[in-house]
Parts: C-alpha cells; sequence; structure tokens
C-alpha cells in the first residue's frame, strides 16, 4: 500500500470542478443569511419593530434596495454553474469583494450581547466570501 492510499484510505476522492466549489460557498452564504434573520426575531423587542415599522427598512425604497442586495448572492447560486469561466471569475471576485465589506461592517456595527449570533454569521458569511474570492482568482486555466 503507498503512503498515498494509507492517508485517503479506500475511500474515492476526485476533484470537484470550480464553478461547483463558488454555486456551493454562494449556497453556503445564503444559509447563513437566513439563519441570522430568523435568529434576529428572538432578539427581545425585534417583533415589535417589525409590528411597528421602526426597522432599518422603514420605506419601499430601502426594502427595494435590500430585495436587491439579496437577490444577487442567491442568483450567483446559479450564475456560478452556468456561466463561462471568464464571466464566472470576474463577478465572483467583484462580488466576493463586495459582500466580504458589507458583513465586515456588519459585524463592527453590530457588537452588542444580544447581536453576539450576528456578528458570529457576519465574520463567517465574510470567511465564505473571502474563499469565493480566493476559488475564482485561483481559477484553473487550461
Amino acid at each position: 500500500m503507498s503512503s498515498k492510499e494509507k492517508s485517503t484510505g479506500d475511500f474515492e476522492d476526485f476533484k470537484i470542478n470550480t464553478k461547483i466549489k463558488l454555486s456551493a460557498l454562494w449556497t453556503s452564504v445564503m444559509f447563513c443569511y437566513i439563519y441570522g434573520d430568523y435568529f434576529s426575531l428572538y432578539v427581545p423587542g425585534k417583533v415589535k419593530d417589525f409590528i411597528t415599522g421602526e426597522t432599518l427598512l422603514d420605506s419601499p425604497l430601502k426594502l427595494f434596495l435590500a430585495a436587491i442586495l439579496m437577490a444577487i448572492p442567491a442568483l450567483m447560486i446559479f450564475a456560478s454553474v452556468i456561466l463561462r469561466p471568464g464571466i464566472n471569475r470576474v463577478l465572483n471576485i467583484i462580488f466576493g469583494i463586495i459582500y466580504t465589506a458589507i458583513m465586515l461592517l456588519i459585524a463592527c456595527s453590530s457588537i452588542a450581547p444580544w447581536w453576539s449570533f450576528y456578528v458570529f454569521f457576519a465574520l463567517l458569511e465574510s470567511i465564505l466570501t473571502l474563499l469565493i474570492i480566493w476559488f475564482a482568482f485561483k481559477w484553473p486555466k487550461k
């Protein structure tokens, strides 16, 4: 038995296409977004704020802009699989940078005892989007 067989055992392994890696990372980012927003409902007073309309998204324009902001990562799940490598790479780097910056800003501005889970998710999302940038930047050439 060679040293490679000893380190991997008898389990089959195969190279995962960069498109699949990027799509899986965007999917993970979206799950973190959803869980973070869901858990925010447990913060005291948050539901009351939703009912009274006292939220950050307190106008139709802000709500629409937030919808666009959340639609992009959701669409990148599919786009990462179907787009050609050149444009795919560029979009993943650009959106990865934008969403990393947004999440780091959210992490820094959410530091409070009841929001520690939100900071955790924001940091985790930042790591995931940094991985998106890394894999897109290191996209293998023929």
